[in-house]
């Protein structure tokens, strides 16, 4: 890992979060400690990557945090014992890699070293995805509606139609639609509901 980097812990155990920072610490990593999201949002990281205690939906509000803020950053999760379908659907959620512990401090170094590569690579395409998922957040469900409308490449009577509307006021949601995403186009509208995985 490098020097600069930023490891934000966070976990609502406070002596699992003691030890964590300890082993870490004894390989040179500095983790700053968080009970949780809550706690979080008042001192929100600038940059680094995320150690996070696998805890009911703890990474899904994270990722939505992360969205909301148009920023993205490498989480690693970890839990006690984990089942291969506990950590299959962190990685699902948008966990970068994952650990059991207890675990040796040099052992998660190594997996956030190797987070910190796999953010490097990947890092533009998630704080893309990032971005897009907040513009599409600001979306009413009729206006999300729309968009996959356009997105399947159907015009304003069929979405219409689909929908149970007028065509006109199909066209005053894609207005207000395009509006809030920023977009320009329809063409735009269609590639950001794609980054933010509305649409395949």
């Amino acid at each position: 890992m490098t020097e600069k980097t930023n490891v934000t812990l966070i976990d609502q155990d406070a002596s699992r979060r003691a030890a964590i920072s300890h082993c870490l610490a004894g390989c040179g990593v500095h983790a700053e400690p968080f009970e949780g999201l809550d706690e979080l949002t008042t001192r929100w990281p600038k940059g680094g990557l995320f150690l996070v205690h696998d805890k009911g939906d703890t990474i899904i509000q994270l990722l939505a945090s992360m969205a909301a803020r148009g920023q993205w950053m490498p989480v690693v999760a970890y839990e006690q014992n984990p089942t291969t379908r506990r950590i299959v659907n962190a990685v699902i959620e948008g966990a970068i890699d994952y650990f059991a512990w207890p675990t040796s401090g040099t052992e998660v170094a190594s997996i956030l070293a190797e987070a910190e590569r796999k953010a490097d690579v990947i890092g533009n395409a998630k704080l893309r995805e990032a971005l897009a998922r907040s513009r599409v957040a600001r979306l009413t469900r009729r206006e999300k509606e729309v968009l996959e409308g356009v997105a399947r490449g159907l015009s304003n009577k069929l979405i219409g139609e689909t929908l149970q509307i007028s065509a006109r006021t199909v066209e005053i949601h894609r207005a207000n639609m395009l509006n809030k995403l920023e977009a320009n186009h329809s063409s735009e509208a269609i590639k950001i509901a794609i980054e933010a995985s509305l649409v395949a």
